[in-house]
């Protein structure tokens, strides 16, 4: 046991003082170890105790509810859609109108803070006419539609084609950024 006395208690530094009161128990004449050491707690108990915060489940049901409303505030025709997340991968169920929408839906839930993968489990509505499926480009820094059509088509001019297929997630063909995930059609003959 170590002892302190009242020189010591009075006339030592605050920040010497403060790191003895929280690393030992200080009593009046005497200061005890407190023996420190790894507590293990139930990972999303608090949240359910304290009434404060929410747990991963929560926060998983409330992130699928957001990209579900995302999905239907564009007007994206999807029968019994159902999107599932757990960690950072969303996983989506319906039947898409055609193929465009199908994949559009992908990209709205993919390019979402948080999210790094889709799971795309969606059928689509047999068709008249088959739809290609199209090619997906990640935007890098110093890409512009005009360059990335240059790259698919071979013609900077066709970048309409590609922010007509991107639309309504995209506003205008200025407005893509590093990270996004663009759809590219192919050209009809």
């Amino acid at each position: 046991m170590v002892t302190t006395n009242f020189f010591m208690s009075h006339f030592c530094p605050y920040s010497l003082w403060f790191f003895l009161k929280k690393m030992y128990i200080v009593t009046s004449l005497n200061i005890k170890i407190r023996n420190m050491g790894l507590f293990s707690f139930i990972k999303n108990a608090g949240a359910r105790v304290f009434g404060i915060g929410k747990t991963t489940e929560e926060e998983a049901a409330e992130a699928a509810t957001n990209l579900r409303n995302a999905v239907e505030t564009l007007g994206f025709e999807v029968a019994d859609l159902n999107i599932g997340v757990e960690d950072d991968v969303a996983t989506v169920w319906g039947e898409a109108a055609n193929q465009a929408t199908r994949e559009k839906v992908v990209l709205v839930i993919g390019n979402t803070e948080g999210i790094a993968s889709v799971d795309d489990r969606m059928t689509v509505a047999l068709a008249e006419i088959e739809e290609p499926a199209a090619q997906f480009h990640t935007v890098a820094s110093g890409d512009t539609l005009g360059k990335i059509a240059k790259t698919y088509y071979g013609n900077a001019m066709k970048y309409p084609v590609i922010f007509e297929a991107n639309k309504p997630m995209l506003s205008h063909p200025d407005k893509i950024y590093p990270g996004q995930v663009l759809r590219i059609p192919a050209l009809e003959a």
